[in-house]
This record gives structure tokens, C-alpha cells and sequence, in this order.
């Protein structure tokens, strides 16, 4: 039997469609290649998610959500984290204030950077744990305790933070707990000859791109509204549960890898991130039910910064991505396992 679909639902998936095109557009404006970086991003901010962004410095990590920040009509702040950086500087302090007329003094709220739509944590694995963690009620309740007082965030509230390798010196390692608020990781990896050709070719002849806004944040809360109301048939949720379970040392889906290399797995963020960029996925390939190929696409940066290995794994060098590619090979489908 074939699926109706509410014809207000179709005319808002094709519509989001061509925004969807015309943002790739406007960034690719600015940006040269990083297509996977771009599509990840975008991604992210449409169904309600954060991103972290790896990558050595001047790869275009900030540059992307600069010309992002342009293309959306959200209101933009930047956070460069440094070693010296404290929670107040990023969520505000209560201060002192005296009413000019009356000279009656009281306690006012002076609002911090976080408070606005897009947020930029740029090189945010230079501050200490202490001050990254005063991200974490932000990015999974959109709101801001400060004195006892809790303060709502604007919607839509969208976090991307860059960091450099962990191996560069000078960084410290974010907090499991931080690191499983992001919906992705994404790595920027180096351009290519060709690529690196075009930026030398907009960047030292004066070229600079006009970025044309094109969609607000009505436009985006509603995308996520219409994300979520696409369907993910059992067979497919299953595939999604069982492909992260499999990151689980000792548990009933686990391979000999993880059992060999993995010293924790995932935690339903990550089915939670899985399922949400597949349905996003299958509403820009013109469907409204997702497919185990969307949730393939989203296993790797959905996955990659929540697996953990043990000393083993770490000794011999193993790589994540390689490791996770593994588990996605061998975790049948349920097609393939009924096959």
C-alpha cells in the first residue's frame, strides 16, 4: 500500500530542497571543496544538533561558520577559547547596577557571549575542562543557570566548535561528557592541488564574496519540526540500534574489535544523532522514510568521537574511523541477515 503524504508536507520538503541547494551555494561562495565538512554542518544545524570541527590551523574551519552565520538570518558570536578563559566570560556574571534617577542599586544580569544563535567555540580544546564544561547545559537545554536564575536561549541555538589535533601542544582533551553533546564530528582534511589553486586564486586577486541570506530561523526551527515527523521503518531502526550496540565491548552485537580495542561505546545520542541526519538525508533525496543507506552515511561522524579505546588499541595504533568502517562492514542489515 502506498504512503499518502500530506500535501503541506511535501510543498515544505521540496521548498527546503532548494534552500538546502542554495546554501550549499552561497558558502560555496567562499568555501573551496570540504563538501562532506559543508553537508555535515548543514546537517547539524537543521535538525537541531552541534558540531566539532578538527582540523590544523587554516583549513577554513572558522572561515565556514563565518560565511554560515551570513547565509542564515541567526544572530552570530564568536568565542576564542585560550587557557586564561573563565565560565563567566562565556555565559555572563550578575553585576551591580545603580538606576541613575533613584540611586537604588541592584543585581543585573550581564549576558555573555553564548547568548545568541550561532555559536562559535573556536579552538575550544585550549581552555580548561572546567571552562568547556560550561557549555553543557547550553547545548542539550538551550538554557543558562546563572545566581539560581535559569535564562532560555534563543531558538534556533546552534554550537560549532573547532579544535586542533589533540596532538599539538597546548590543548586539553575535552570531557566525555562535552564531546557527547555534539551531534558530529567532522575532519577537515588538507585540500586538493586543484582546490588549493582556486583559493590562491580568490584569496591573493581582492576576491570577496557577497553572501546572500537565505533562510531565517522560523525557517530552520521548522525544518527540525519536519525532520522529525519523517518515518524510520522498525527494520531500519533496528539496523541504527544494532550498528551502534556493536561499539558496546561485551555486549550482544559486539565483534572481536571491539572486544579487542574498545574500552567504552556509544550512548543513544549517538542512535539519536544517527536517526535524525537519516531523515534529513531522506528528505533531500525527495523521501519521507529513511533507508539503511542514510544511516550509513551518518555512522562515521556520528560515532567517531564517542568510542573510546583501551590501552591495546591505543598502543597498536589503532585508528577510530577504521575500527567504526569495520563494525559498519560486518554488522549485517536485516536483509542481509535474513539472506
Amino acid at each position: 500500500m502506498a504512503m499518502t503524504i500530506d500535501p503541506a508536507v511535501e510543498k515544505a520538503a521540496e521548498e527546503l530542497r532548494n534552500k538546502f541547494k542554495a546554501l550549499r551555494a552561497e558558502i560555496g561562495k567562499a568555501i573551496v571543496g570540504h563538501t562532506e565538512i559543508v553537508d555535515g554542518v548543514l546537517t547539524a544545524l537543521l535538525v537541531g544538533g552541534h558540531v566539532l570541527i578538527e582540523g590544523v590551523p587554516g583549513l577554513g574551519k572558522t572561515y565556514l561558520v563565518r560565511i554560515l552565520a551570513k547565509a542564515v538570518d541567526l544572530k552570530f558570536s564568536r568565542i576564542q577559547f585560550t587557557p586564561d578563559l573563565m565560565p563567566a566570560d562565556i555565559i555572563g556574571t550578575t553585576i551591580i547596577s545603580e538606576d541613575p534617577n533613584t540611586g537604588k542599586r541592584s543585581f543585573v544580569f550581564q549576558k555573555g557571549p553564548l547568548f545568541a544563535q550561532i555559536v562559535l567555540a573556536d579552538e575550544i580544546n585550549r581552555a580548561t575542562p572546567k571552562t568547556q564544561s560550561a557549555l553543557l547545559e547550553a547545548m542539550q537545554e538551550h538554557t543558562v543557570t546563572v545566581g539560581g536564575t535559569r535564562h532560555q536561549l534563543e531558538e534556533p541555538f546552534f554550537v560549532m566548535a573547532t579544535q586542533n589535533p589533540i596532538e599539538q601542544e597546548g590543548t586539553y582533551p575535552l570531557p566525555e561528557a562535552q564531546l557527547d553533546r555534539f551531534m558530529f564530528k567532522l575532519v577537515v582534511n588538507y585540500s586538493s592541488k586543484d582546490e588549493m589553486k582556486t583559493i590562491m586564486d580568490r584569496t591573493t586577486t581582492g576576491y570577496t564574496p557577497s553572501i546572500q541570506t537565505v533562510m531565517t530561523g522560523a525557517e530552520i526551527v521548522g525544518t527540525q519540526n519536519l525532520v522529525r515527523r519523517v518515518i524510520m521503518a522498525p527494520h531500519v531502526q533496528d539496523y541504527a540500534i544494532r550498528v551502534a550496540m556493536a561499539s558496546h565491548p561485551g555486549g550482544p552485537y559486539a565483534l572481536e574489535a571491539t572486544n579487542k580495542y574498545v574500552r567504552w561505546g556509544v550512548s543513544p545520542r549517538a542512535v539519536q544523532a544517527i536517526t535524525l541526519g537519516a531523515k534529513l538525508h531522506a528528505l533531500l533525496d525527495g523521501r519521507f522514510n529513511a533507508s539503511f543507506s542514510d544511516v550509513k552515511k551518518l555512522y562515521l561522524p556520528a560515532m567517531r568521537h564517542r568510542v573510546l579505546l583501551n590501552f591495546e588499541g591505543e598502543a597498536e595504533g589503532v585508528s577510530t574511523d577504521d575500527l567504526l568502517k569495520e563494525l559498519l562492514e560486518k554488522t549485517p542489515t536485516l536483509t542481509e541477515a535474513a539472506a
